[in-house]
């Protein structure tokens, strides 16, 4: 019996909610810059199914890596830990 690979999790705030079923996440991380050390902030977006369109700008969520949906959702959501004031 095969075992299935861990699937990668993010946790961001959701950008938009504009299309049908889907939000844009944007996580953002402290790296070290390699050559000066200072702590730089690096934004990455990634598109998410929202089955239930519950999200809200603003809000913050959990998502996790799936099997590709479409040309550029290949996440899903799977809880909203926040929501937005």
């Amino acid at each position: 019996m095969e075992k299935r690979n861990l699937r990668k999790e993010r946790i961001g705030i959701v950008t938009s909610n504009k299309m049908q079923k889907s939000i844009v996440v944007a996580e953002v991380k402290k790296v070290k810059h390699p050559m000066y050390g200072k702590f730089v902030l690096k934004t990455k977006k990634y598109v998410a199914h929202d089955e239930k369109n519950d999200c809200n700008i603003g809000d913050t969520v959990k998502i996790m890596e799936t099997r590709p949906i479409s040309k550029s959702k290949c996440w899903r959501l799977v809880e909203v830990i926040e929501r937005a004031k």
